[in-house]
């Protein structure tokens, strides 16, 4: 049984920084890409960060780049994304997912192409 568990996250001021985890359990987690995916009030998960299964390829989406960074452990199972300079538009629910492929390309803002679901962790972000 696949279990993927988060924790982290919070309410801040603009400016600040915050990180979140992700572990996963009942898989062979260093076969698989990772991914970070905040969903806003309304609106679809956007991805806005991969990481390939050794953690030597990383992806942001534009409105992350420079400010965030994604890394794994694999030797513990986990996933990380430090967030820095955090705004009010980073105002979210983090979801974290496990990819069905082991690189990001074939996968990267595809949802439908994950297989396992944290149970996600809120950020506010406030002006």
């Amino acid at each position: 049984q696949v279990q993927v568990m988060q924790s982290g996250g919070g309410s801040v001021q603009a400016g600040w920084s915050l990180r979140l985890s992700c572990s996963a359990s009942g898989l062979t987690f260093d076969d698989y890409a990772l991914g970070w995916f905040p969903q806003a009030p309304g609106k679809d998960r956007e991805e806005v960060s991969c990481i390939s299964f050794r953690g030597g390829v990383t992806y942001y989406a534009d409105s992350v780049e420079g400010r965030f960074t994604t890394s794994r452990d694999n030797t513990a199972n986990t996933l990380y994304l430090q967030m820095n300079s955090l705004k009010p538009e980073d105002t979210a629910m983090y979801y974290c997912a496990t990819s069905t492929n082991a690189g990001c390309p074939d996968t990267w803002r595809s949802p439908g192409r994950y297989a396992y679901w944290g149970q996600g962790t809120q950020v506010i972000v406030s002006s």
